[in-house]
């Protein structure tokens, strides 16, 4: 068939395997362009699929050498509908492990799931003995809770007062004004229950009991702050108060993880074009002009660049990894420079839509966005008929 994007909003309801691949490739080359870094050599990426999990998972791989065991939960190609973008990233990254000899397996499921944690620690057991790294990059709009059967679901809103400022549609490049409500106090309960940090908190001793983690061991799960101008919807609201939880996580797990070595790290990561991210208000205008000013600086980085600073600057090669007041890991350093955030404020007040080419880099943000689903890639033939059915390993 003919695969052409069919988007709605911030959801692309089509992939392209072909496309997804050369993605994958990008990332791949670029890692391997780099110094190779001596790091992990046994790795769970819990959310292997997309966006920064992908990018750790091809870090590890082709930056260390790993063995790299992967989670996601993606949909294959049925009837007339093609594959999910994950599952062509992954079949994608398998194919360029194996090519590399290197091992790669993935299990397809519901992370969230007793079910799935245990064909985990079956494999790991089986096939690798023991993990060094944990990577926990989950990115999910509900969670059903393993041990009561509720289901939660997040909400993007800001927390005791109503939120007004721009945003954009990103597609059409109408720039408008934006009204959120508060939440409520059982919102804000639901949203910490997804995208907190007890699943994180489960896994980590899921496998230490089991046996599967190595001595000194090290997990890392991946959060946001962001500026001033996206503070209200999102470090102070909802989302914020998710990531708050999670950094606790990462406190606690490093506490209970110390008789074997073990570390827990928050790493902060730079505002990149995700499924997710498209859908908060505010942040893809904020996303648009920051990526305008960080090229202009030449300091923009995609999730591979991202995600091999993490292995090669931070977690490994260092005697002592650095990290701020709280703990946590910055690896949105750059983006958060004065100068590049002033920039950013400046031209905030002066966006508009008739100016919006002009001031930022909503192409640029609209090509990451497309990319994500495999399309708008050079050397891709999108009028060429693909067979949607790619096998997962």
């Amino acid at each position: 068939m003919v695969i052409q994007p069919k988007v709605r909003g911030f959801i692309c309801t089509t992939a392209h395997p072909v496309g997804c691949a050369k993605h994958v490739q990008e990332q791949i080359d670029y890692v391997k362009s780099q110094p190779r870094v001596e790091g992990p050599k046994k790795v769970l990426v819990i959310g292997s699929s997309t966006g920064y999990g992908l990018a750790s998972r091809i870090a590890a791989a082709f930056g260390s050498g790993a063995a790299t065991l992967g989670v996601c939960f993606e949909k294959p190609a049925s009837d007339n509908r093609t594959a999910t973008a994950g599952w062509y990233n992954t079949a994608a990254f398998h194919e360029a492990a194996k090519a590399a000899g290197l091992y790669a397996k993935t299990i397809n499921g519901d992370a969230f799931s007793d079910a799935i944690k245990q064909e985990v620690i079956d494999i790991i057991r089986s096939d690798l003995g023991q993990v060094d790294l944990v990577i926990y990059s989950l990115a999910s709009p509900r969670r059903t809770h393993p041990r009561t059967g509720e289901t939660f679901s997040s909400v993007l809103k800001p927390i005791g007062k109503p939120f007004t400022d721009k945003t954009v549609n990103f597609h059409t490049g109408q720039v408008s004004e934006v009204s959120l409500e508060p939440a409520t106090d059982e919102e804000i309960r639901q949203t910490v229950a997804v995208m907190g940090g007890e699943d994180w908190d489960m896994w980590m001793h899921a496998l230490n009991e089991a046996g599967v983690l190595a001595d000194g061991v090290m997990t890392v799960a991946y959060s946001y702050i962001g500026p001033e101008l996206t503070k209200a919807v999102y470090r102070d609201g909802t989302i914020g108060r998710a990531k708050d939880d999670l950094e606790a996580t990462a406190h606690a797990l490093t506490d209970y993880l110390k008789t074997r070595g073990g570390r827990a790290f928050v790493s902060v990561n730079k505002a990149v074009v995700t499924q997710s991210s498209s859908a908060i208000p505010v942040v893809p205008l904020y996303m648009s002009l920051l990526f305008r000013v960080m090229k202009d600086k030449g300091l923009h980085e995609g999730c591979a660049e991202q995600m091999y600073r993490l292995f090669a600057q931070r977690l490994y090669g260092q005697n002592e990894i650095p990290v701020d007041e709280a703990g946590r890991i910055r690896l949105d350093d750059w983006e958060m420079k004065e100068d590049v955030q002033a920039e950013v404020r400046s031209l905030w007040t002066q966006v508009t839509t008739e100016n919006l080419l002009a001031l930022t880099d909503i192409e640029g943000y609209r090509s990451e966005f497309m990319k994500l689903f495999g399309f708008g890639l050079a050397g891709v033939d999108y009028a060429a008929d693909v067979n949607p059915d790619v096998p997962f390993a």
